[in-house]
Parts: C-alpha cells; structure tokens; sequence
C-alpha cells in the first residue's frame, strides 16, 4: 500500500479513538454523579490496578506496556473531570484564596529580614534587591534562617536556591523538608568573583585562598591555574573576606565580591575571574505566613510520590493535560525511607488561572503528600 494510504487507515481509526473517548467521557460524567450520591471518593486504586491487568491481559505482553501508559493517562484525565463535576476541592484552594483576599498590594518597606552570613554577602545584595530598606539580621548557617523565620523572630528570611553556573544548593532542599514556611519573593543576583587581600599583596604572594564552597565551584577554572595555592572552603563569601582582613597573615586571600572589597578595606587582586560571565543566583524569600502579592506567576510545590513504575511521569503528565510549564524539578533523597524521594516542582503558572487550581485537585490519590511553598514573582 501507498503511505497516503495507510494514513487514510491511520485517520479513520483516530477518528474513532476520539469519538470513543467523547463516549468514555461522558460515561466519567455519570461514574462521578453516582460517586457524588455514594459518597466515594474519585480515586479507586484497586479498579484501575485491575483494569490495567486485563487490558495488559487483553492486548498481549508486546503491547501491555504501551497500554499502561495510554490507559494511565486516560484515567488520569477522568480523574480530573470527576473532580470538577464532584467540586470535591483541594483545601489548598481555600489557604490560597485566603492569602489572594489578606495580602497587600505592596511588601512591607523595612521589614526585619534573616540572611545568611555577614556584611557583604550575596544574601545581603538579593535583600537589598527585594527590600531597598530592610533591616538585616546575620545568621550563621541557612539553618538558623528558617528558624528565624519559623519562630517568628523575623518576617522574611533570603536564601539561595540555584546557581546558573554551579546548580541547585542541595542544603537548602534537604532544609525545605525539615522546616515550615512559604515562598513569597525571588529575585536573581549576578555573581561576579573578585579576588580580594590586604593592600600590597600581589597574586604571586597568594598562598591560601577562602571562600564559600559554592564560588570555589564557580572560579574552578581560575583557580586551577594558580600554583601552590590551598583553597579552603568557609560559610560564606562575605565572612572569607572578614577573614582576610582580620588576619595577620599576607599571603591569604578571598573570593568575594567588589562590594566586601569596600566594606573591609581589601585590595582587588583580579576581577570577574567566575567560569562564566553571566553567572546568576536564585534567591528564594521566605516568610511563615502565605502571603501572595498581586501579579504571581510562579508556583514552588514539594512532592512525594510512591516508589513505583510511572509515579513521576503521572504528575508531569497533569501538569502537561492542564498546560502549565514546567520551570524546574530537582529531586532529594527522603532519609530514613526504602529509595524515597522529594521533588520540588517549579511553574509557570499565574495563581488566578484556573489550570493551576485544578493541579491540587488532580494530584490526589496519584502523590503520597504536596507541600504548597506558595506563588510569587520574580523581581529582575
């Protein structure tokens, strides 16, 4: 046969697979009113355990696999359409409709904000972004920021999430599971390395050289060319600056920027000596209460999902059914569980579609648990 022709056979069986699928459909319509009279709930993993086995059964071990995978995605989408028609909600949909109703129109203009380190610090040029007045208290560890935060202690705690040129910070997702607070703001800081000492060293004295484990990563090309030079890593960029300067050593330098070069009355050895020019830093803003300021577009979700074949791919499939973009998945080890894992989901989503609602709803029965971390813009 001509291809032409075994298209024409192609179509005509699409064309029944959609008729047939508008009849599937509208037998999900009258499968949720009866539920809805019953008392059941929508999702029956038992029902669709079975019916995967006697459609494997039926289509032979050749085709079974693709089988699943069809039939799978058709009962995620009857899910879907029985939630809508049950309006059996998600409570996420009230916490967000309650934060959409109490937020402000504007952030507060000097609020007590938690970062990261000391005078100088990137956290400190990302608060400054988010905050022009804030007033800044210094933690020494990530950790001790969320507590901030979650004890109250200040209303909004700036941490970094993912580096452009190093990746994600993986303490900060394994912090995520362990603490509880929202996501409000984020903002992207570049990120330009300067090698800094006191005034008179020259490079060719440098034998030591500090900063955060996240800059070393980022200047691995430039430091790879200096010879005899122990590199020690530290909290953070700002305190290896501190360092320096504090010390009676001439032969140690920091890897900080321009910024702690004036704070701390340093020398710039070398500028920009990061791997890459646009080296950018994600910034998250964290706050214990949901507040979500007009015009979010960006969603931050944690979720476990159980440990079996296509787990994850029904959660991306909703995310594709309802035509929201996927933005970011990072996973981290769950500890003390059998090969658990967290997925953090980032989406491109604005909060008053009625898409992104519907995620909440659909994810049920399909994840072991959703954290909400809220819905925000980033400020560029």
């Amino acid at each position: 046969m001509e291809l032409k022709d075994l298209r024409v056979t192609l179509d005509h069986i699409d064309n029944q697979i959609a008729d047939l699928l508008v009849q599937r459909m509208d037998a999900v319509k009258q499968v949720a009113q009866t539920k809805l009279e019953q008392n059941l709930p929508v999702f029956d993993p038992k029902r669709e355990r079975e019916k995967l086995a006697q459609l494997g059964e039926r289509v032979g071990d050749d085709l079974a696999p693709a089988t699943d995978t069809l039939f799978s995605v058709l009962f995620d989408l009857s899910r879907s359409a029985q939630h809508q028609l049950i309006a059996k909600q998600s409570p996420i949909r009230d916490t967000i409709k309650n934060a959409l109703e109490n937020t402000p129109a504007l952030p507060p203009a000097r609020p007590l904000v938690a970062c990261q380190g000391s005078e100088g610090a990137y956290s400190q040029l990302a608060c400054e972004r988010l905050f022009p007045s804030a007033n800044i208290l210094y933690f020494t560890s990530f950790d001790s920021v969320f507590s901030a935060v979650e004890q109250g202690l200040c209303r909004y705690g700036i941490l970094p999430l993912e580096n452009s040129t190093a990746g994600s910070v993986n303490q900060i997702y394994d912090l995520m599971m362990r603490h509880s607070f929202y996501i409000s703001r984020s903002c992207r800081v570049k990120v330009d390395h300067c090698l800094l000492a006191k005034k008179g060293t020259k490079l060719s004295d440098i034998r030591e050289i500090y900063s955060h484990e996240q800059a070393i990563s980022q200047c691995d090309g430039f430091l790879k060319d200096l010879k005899n030079v122990t590199v020690t890593a530290c909290d953070n960029t700002a305190l290896a600056a501190k360092k320096v300067a504090e010390s009676d050593r001439t032969d140690i330098a920091a890897l900080s920027s321009r910024f702690c070069a004036e704070i701390y009355g340093l020398e710039c050895l070398e500028t920009s000596v990061q791997d890459h020019g646009s080296n950018f830093t994600r910034f998250i803003c964290i706050s214990k209460q949901l507040e979500i300021f007009p015009g979010a577009n960006r969603t931050s979700l944690m979720v476990v999902v159980p440990n079996r074949r296509g787990s994850l791919y029904r959660v991306l499939s909703r995310f594709n059914a309802l035509g929201i973009n996927l933005t970011k998945l990072e996973s981290r080890p769950l500890s003390n569980t059998d090969f658990e894992f967290m997925f953090y989901f980032d989406l491109d989503s604005s909060v008053y579609s009625d898409a992104f609602l519907q995620v909440f709803d659909d994810l049920e029965g399909v994840v072991t648990s959703i954290k909400y971390l809220g819905s925000y813009t980033e400020v560029v």
